[in-house]
């Protein structure tokens, strides 16, 4: 039986009976379980797990002997040559969600009185070393001149993400309607983002605009002097449209305003970078000026002061200077 017929069927015995031994059929039954409180986009990306990474290699696999040593092998093997395309590893983080898809049909099994051997809180593995790549002061300020140079709402919509730390998918889905000039508030309320049609519809994938994730993202962020001048350009727009088109039948989705920013760089003679870095630069920034880390957290929408600190904060060799400046040994 293919990949496609295996998830074809995971929907098919969605009872209350006891689930198969497998880990294919038990992966079904907590997917299709689990399809309810789940988002869309969730969804779509726990059934490609399943269906690109988990089930080819341990579908047919019986719960019971799925040891710690088992999984611990497919996952150092997922790291080492798990790319579809036979070109090594894949990154860390994507290795995280399958030990998590697969932590998850473990826990549903164990629900159901079936014993799984594996113990997965022993199943460590080392964070990427690769630091993720952040503007210094002299290339954010020669990419603030760019961006500066006219009021393109475009342009306007990546200095929100320098400013204020707006994720890529924030930028695309905010409307004019949430910039509230008289309060000099900004409301983060949806993400856009494209998936894979869930059930194959005429389009293999679509463009959705939901909530973010967790309700941390769903914040107010104060607007700072520099930007809210260049959010009256805006002002003329109605309500209901997107800021980066001025239009509300018309959007910009996240790859185009990916693509778009690289090519900003290339036209500033800036190195290329993710459009995700502007919001490692503007947390580093916030940090080497002084902000308190709660705030910081709260305005990047994240759920505990650890995640910004560890995954969002970079100290760059001239604040660790001045910080070695400070020491005083006697």
């Amino acid at each position: 039986m293919n990949n496609r017929n295996r998830l074809s069927t995971f929907s098919e015995n969605n009872s209350e009976k006891i689930p198969g031994k497998s880990v294919e059929e038990t992966a079904g039954q907590w997917l299709e379980n689990s399809r309810l409180r789940l988002k869309e986009s969730s969804y779509v990306k726990y059934r490609n797990i399943l269906k690109n990474h988990i089930l080819p290699e341990l579908g047919q696999t019986e719960l019971r002997q799925l040891t710690t040593d088992h999984v611990s092998a497919f996952i150092r093997q997922k790291l080492t040559e798990g790319r579809r395309d036979g070109k090594g590893g894949l990154s860390v983080r994507t290795v995280r969600d399958i030990l998590s898809v697969l932590r998850n049909t473990c826990s549903y099994a164990k629900q159901h009185d079936i014993d799984v051997p594996c113990h997965f809180e022993l199943l460590k593995f080392r964070r990427s070393e690769e630091e993720t790549r952040v503007l210094d002061r002299r290339e954010s300020a020669v990419l603030e001149r760019f961006l500066m140079k006219d009021d393109n709402p475009v342009k306007t919509g990546i200095l929100m993400s320098m400013y204020m730390g707006l994720r890529l998918g924030e930028v695309c889905a905010l409307k004019k309607e949430s910039i509230l000039y008289k309060e000099e508030i900004l409301q983060i309320r949806f993400t856009m983002q494209r998936i894979q049609a869930p059930d194959r519809e005429e389009k293999r994938t679509k463009i959705i605009v939901t909530e973010p994730k967790t309700g941390n993202a769903i914040r107010d962020i104060p607007i700072p002097a520099p930007m809210l001048g260049r959010l009256w350009t805006l002002d003329h727009m109605p309500g209901e449209a997107y800021i980066l088109t001025g239009r509300p039948d018309k959007f910009i989705e996240p790859r185009s305003l990916e693509n778009i920013f690289k090519r900003y760089l290339r036209e500033c003679g800036l190195p290329e970078i993710n459009y995700h870095a502007l919001r490692h630069t503007f947390a580093t920034r916030c940090i080497e000026s002084g902000f308190d880390v709660k705030s910081l957290s709260e305005i990047l929408g994240h759920g505990s002061v650890n995640i910004t600190l560890n995954r969002y904060v970079h100290s760059s060799i001239e604040q660790k200077r001045k910080n070695m400046g400070k020491l005083h040994l006697t």
